[in-house]
């Protein structure tokens, strides 16, 4: 199927494009590697049309919403691409939840129908009283007990092979946000953001093709590993190798000896914790070809040392779940040491005030992008809607500067950039400084205040092993930070932790370091 991006037909449907246009010509294709199962693309397809008949058959209307909480298994893949495929709405969150995070989410989704595994589905049973929308719980990897099994109905089935005759401006997904404080909420997608942002950056800046395996650490149920790990190799005809287990360094090694993956999705805590396992001494990553880093700030020094252990590429870039993926980036052979790299062909990006107005190269302001990729809204939630979603453009939280060359630099998040002594401070840069001190392993920079009420840094360390945290090396941090950088950048305090707290996308959690 040949699509352009800027001309998408006004009929479209995901499961269509990502997955049985593809099936139709290469049916006998490895789709997913699974433990010791291979799923090719006709079967895939024949599990996504079974999917979409047991929801339809269930009753599942245009729009109506299906709420996966499930790990990366092959079922998060044919009931994802079956819900859509249906006309339905899906969303997708962690299994592992507790229990006021599953009566928010089938809350907030109002969802008929929730996929799940059997332990998050004892959890849901507890709080069932507490949720008047849900219909259906269909369990899926065995031990249904009084619930729906999600596989025994897929055999059951009678598929019709029929897909839903969606618009392409139709609502399909929603993508939660991390917001910093309560629960997340949803940007609310169109099945264009998808296939446009596949085709500007997906296949031709990261170049998935029909040989290619991928592997992730984020789990499919945030968008930066849907699309990397999912839809970016479905498209392109390549094949995913999936994983439920906790995604540690071990882990990633067994995948990696077992598939010989040639994609590696990842963020900058993932690669520093494989370079930091012992188990690298044993791993050849010969068959990686590139890895993607995104979600959080990858330091100079993480970069360096991990290409000069491995040899692989890291395509580092931004994107959110505003606008579903990446849209400045790395490229390779274009790779800008410390930058996120430059737009995305297909999308617009400036440095703006506060007013909107587009600021001189080289200063700092709140990123400003548009692309076809963006969503909607944020459901239910208005006003910040109308803050972030500004006609063409969706308005960051997060501060950057761009150079003369068009490179993107990040900076920080708003709420996160200090002022101390009367300038700017970005805690990025100071913490990729403290990083290349050979005792730190993770390194985070907050304010505080000082006796006199002043916003000063304060440093969080967690250490590597054979480094005793003490005064010592605090003020050595502190020496080495400000050898490198102005001096009022230097922390004015060291706190040093067993590791840092994050979210379960893996940023650093600042709001509980400065509480």
């Amino acid at each position: 199927m040949r699509l352009d991006p800027f001309n998408l037909p006004e009929r479209l449907n995901l499961a269509q494009v990502f997955l049985h246009a593809q099936a139709a010509q290469h049916p006998e294709r490895p789709a997913i590697y699974f433990e010791e199962e291979t799923i090719t693309y006709a079967q895939l397809a024949d599990a996504t049309h079974r999917a979409s008949a047991v929801f339809r058959g269930l009753g599942l209307e245009w729009e109506q919403r299906v709420i996966l909480m499930l790990p990366d298994v092959p079922q998060f893949a044919s009931a994802w691409l079956g819900t859509v495929e249906a006309g339905g709405t899906i969303s997708a969150v962690n299994p592992g939840l507790k229990a006021e995070e599953v009566t928010y989410y089938l809350n907030y989704t109002r969802a008929k129908f929730v996929v799940t595994d059997a332990e998050t589905a004892a959890i849901i049973d507890s709080v069932r009283a507490q949720c008047p929308h849900l219909d259906h719980v269909l369990v899926a990897g065995g031990n249904a007990g009084t619930h729906l099994d999600y596989d025994a109905e897929l055999t059951r089935a009678r598929p019709d092979g029929v897909i839903a005759d969606t618009h392409k401006e139709d609502v399909c997904v929603w993508l939660y946000t991390s917001g910093s404080t309560g629960f997340p909420k949803a940007a609310v997608h169109k099945h264009a953001d998808f296939v446009f942002n596949a085709l500007t950056y997906g296949l031709p800046v990261v170049g998935y093709g029909p040989n290619d395996i991928s592997v992730s650490v984020p789990r499919l149920a945030f968008g930066y590993a849907l699309g990397s790990n999912l839809l970016f190799p479905l498209l392109a005809g390549g094949a995913t190798a999936l994983f439920k287990e906790k995604p540690t360094p071990e882990k990633f090694f067994e995948m990696l000896k077992k598939h010989r993956p040639t994609m590696f999705t990842a963020v900058p805590t993932a690669l520093n914790g494989i370079l930091n396992s012992p188990g690298i001494k044993d791993a050849d990553f010969s068959s990686l070809r590139v890895a993607i880093s995104a979600g959080e700030a990858l330091p100079a020094e993480l970069y360096q040392r991990w290409k000069q252990r491995t040899g692989v590429e890291i395509l580092d870039g931004i994107g959110s779940a505003e606008m579903f993926h990446i849209f400045i980036t790395n490229r390779v052979n274009d790779v800008k040491l410390g930058s996120l790299g430059k737009v995305v062909d297909g999308y617009t990006a400036k440095v703006c005030d506060e007013n909107g107005n587009e600021l001189p190269r080289g200063e700092v302001g709140t990123l400003w992008v548009k692309g076809e990729s963006m969503a909607l809204e944020y459901w239910q939630q208005r006003a910040k809607s109308k803050t972030t979603f500004r006609g063409e453009w969706c308005v960051s939280a997060d501060k950057f500067q761009q150079t003369e060359d068009g490179y993107f630099y990040f900076c920080g998040r708003g709420d996160d950039m200090l002022k101390v002594s009367g300038k700017w401070l970005s805690p990025v840069e100071v913490e990729n400084v403290l990083l290349q001190h050979p005792a730190v392993r993770e390194a985070a920079v907050v304010s505080f205040k000082d006796a006199d009420g002043l916003d000063k840094p304060r440093a969080f360390v967690a250490l590597n092993e054979g480094h005793t945290a003490d005064d010592a090396l605090a003020e050595d941090l502190k020496a080495h930070v400000r050898s490198r950088l102005e001096p009022f950048k230097a922390p004015r305090q060291v706190k040093f932790l067993d590791a840092l707290p994050r979210s379960d996308r893996g940023k650093v959690l600042k709001t509980e370091l400065r509480g």
